[in-house]
Order: C-alpha cells, then sequence, then structure tokens
C-alpha cells in the first residue's frame, strides 16, 4: 500500500506500516470479482451477483491499493476481457484485452467500483491489447500529482514490451507520459513497484522474464538506471519457474520485507516473502505464508499482492489482497479474482 495519509509527498514512510504483518495470512472473501460471462463488455462500476456463471472469460487482477490522505482508500486493477476474435478471453491471457479500473473503500476490506476507465490499452499505447498493473506513487518533483507506472504490452507475454508512466492530479484521470520508464532489450518486463530511498532517489523493482525480480534506480522517477544482479532469483522449491511481483514494505526498524510470487510451476502460484536491509540483497523464507486451496476462489493460484493496514486502528491488523485463480478451466485456468486475506501479527 502506499500511504499518502503518512506522507504525500515522495517519502519513506508511504511504505512504512505500523509493525510488521508478518507470515501468517487465513483467506477471508473476495473483493473484486470478474465480470460474469453474460457480461463481455461490463461498465466500469458494474456489479454482479456472486453465483452468476462464470468460466474465466473475465478476470480481475494486479490490486494496488492507495490509502487516501483526506481518508478511505483507492484500489487499482486489471480487468482482463475477451479482445475480438479472442473469444477465451483471460483463459488465453496472451491474446485477451485489459484495462486499468478503481474502486474505493472507507475500511479497506468493502470495495466500490468507480465509474470511468483510469487508463486503457489504446491511451498507454498497447493497442488493442494489455495495459497492467499499476504502481500509483506520489511524483517525487513536489507538485503533488502522482505517477502511475504501468506494463504496455501490446502483444504476447514471450514478446519485447516496456513500463511506462501516467501522471495524475485526482488520481482518476491519467495523462500517459513521453516514452518508457523501463525497457529491457528482447525482454519481457512487469510488475512494476516503487521504494523511496532516504537519499531522495526511488527505487523500481519489477520482474524480467527469465530472470526474476530486479531493481533500477532513478533521481526523478523518469530515467532510471539499471542496478547490477538479480533481486530475488528463481529457483527454490515454491519459485521454480518464476519470482514475480514483490509487494516491498519498509518496516518501523529500517530493514524491509517483499511478499512476492512464486511459481512452482505454470498451474500453481504461492505468495512467499524475503527479509533485507538494504533493499538491495533479499534473504528468502522458505516457506509460503499463504497458498492455494483454502478457498474456491484460490483453489489453484495466490498472486499478485498488495498489503493494506488499517489508518484508525493499528492492533486492527492487516488485509493481504491478492489475485485468485480457482483452476476451473483446463491447465489449472479459470476465473482470476481479487481475493482479500486477513493477518493480525
Amino acid at each position: 500500500m502506499i500511504n499518502l495519509a503518512a506522507s504525500p509527498t515522495a517519502s519513506p514512510a508511504v511504505h512504512t506500516p505500523p509493525m510488521d504483518p508478518g507470515v501468517q495470512w487465513t483467506s477471508d472473501s473476495v473483493a473484486i470479482d470478474a465480470p460474469p460471462d453474460n457480461d463481455l463488455d461490463p461498465s466500469p462500476d458494474a456489479r454482479w451477483l456472486a453465483e452468476a456463471a462464470r468460466t474465466g472469460l473475465c478476470g480481475a487482477v494486479s490490486p494496488r491499493v492507495v490509502a487516501l490522505a483526506e481518508g478511505g482508500y483507492r484500489l487499482y486493477y486489471t480487468q482482463i476481457l475477451p479482445r475480438t476474435g479472442f473469444p477465451a478471453g483471460a483463459n488465453d491471457y496472451d491474446n485477451a484485452t485489459t484495462r486499468i479500473l478503481s474502486a474505493t473503500s472507507i475500511d479497506g476490506a468493502t470495495w466500490e467500483p468507480e465509474s470511468g476507465v483510469r487508463l486503457s490499452p489504446q491511451q498507454s499505447g498497447a493497442g488493442d491489447s494489455r495495459v497492467v498493473s499499476s504502481e500509483v506513487v506520489p511524483a517525487p518533483d513536489e507538485s503533488g500529482k502522482l505517477r502511475m507506472y504501468f506494463e504496455c504490452c501490446p502483444g504476447t507475454q514471450s514478446q519485447q514490451n516496456s513500463i511506462r508512466s501516467a501522471l495524475s492530479q485526482d488520481g482518476l484521470n491519467w495523462a500517459v507520459e513521453r516514452g518508457n520508464r523501463i525497457e529491457v532489450k528482447g525482454s519481457n518486463v512487469s510488475a512494476p513497484r516503487i521504494l523511496f530511498l532516504d537519499d531522495g532517489r526511488c527505487r523500481l523493482y519489477f520482474h524480467e522474464r527469465g530472470r526474476g525480480i530486479m531493481s533500477a534506480v532513478s533521481d526523478d522517477g523518469l530515467t532510471f538506471e539499471m542496478e547490477a544482479g538479480v533481486r530475488v532469483t528463481a529457483g527454490g522449491p515454491h519459485d521454480r519457474l518464476t519470482a514475480f511481483a514483490p509487494e516491498i514494505l519498509r518496516l518501523p526498524d529500517g530493514n524491509y520485507r517483499m511478499y512476492y510470487a512464486g511459481y512452482r510451476d505454470a498451474k500453481r502460484a504461492d505468495i512467499l516473502t524475503a527479509l533485507s536491509s538494504d533493499g538491495l540483497c533479499w534473504e528468502k523464507v522458505a516457506d509460503p505464508v499463504h497458498s492455494p486451496g483454502s478457498k474456491a476462489w484460490d483453489a489453484a493460484k495466490c498472486s499478485e499482492m498488495c498489503v493494506v493496514w488499517n489508518l484508525r486502528n493499528e492492533a486492527a491488523g492487516f488485509r493481504l489482497l491478492y489475485e485468485a485463480c480457482d483452476g476451473t478451466a483446463p491447465g489449472q485456468r479459470g476465473v482470476w479474482r481479487i481475493a482479500c486475506a486477513v493477518s493480525s501479527p
């Protein structure tokens, strides 16, 4: 979560929870559901019955939460829809279309979808394909504006893409900035996350396909210089295929906790954690902090996540919003929803 109530400007305070959320999480509810099969062109603020028929044609993924300075929360997320000529929709993700939407909440538990599209694939430069994984933070120039970092994906996941950015004064209307923030020749990048550093710079963490979680640093949030090495590599028992989509918290003692998605293979994803004293060298914790199977909605995969804490009551614990797949389609695909797990450290 990016906590604008702690600091409306770029500061490590926006990443700092009142305590370490820890490693014990329990599945609780569905926060944002996927559109049902009978609504393949949904209004951004549509709501549906939980029991409506869903086979994975549509999905909701990539939750990112901003705690607003005036109170309450805004959730940015990616909605997956079928693209013209590709009726399988989210079950054929490479050929689906996506857009970034938003929802608001008073307490971080119950979410109300907002009207309007925050960013469409056409606006982002992806044509009719995919704009994904919005990370919204204060712009470091103290203009009061917000900057969104997002994946611009004009083709399949095996094709080269880029991480780009957009600016907003109100968090609702976004203007895409020129150029790419991160582009790796011949490679696919995804899941951007920003960490503001004590020296005024910012670090962008991202996933590079085939390598793991990487990082780059910037003085202005626009021009990034790659840092040597890999922050978190794949290869453990729970992340043999990939280590993906970090959520990074600066703990009150100055150390860092990362939650990330570990894919042991294409059919299974767990939420893992790692610890660091400097944000560069990370030590993985062996066991997952949240695994699929406890509820119907996350029977196959628990992936990209965001930690939310209560601004009014520090003792109220934490919520973990994460993308969950029920595995009801062939190949352990199926309906992707944004689910919620709870913790009381």
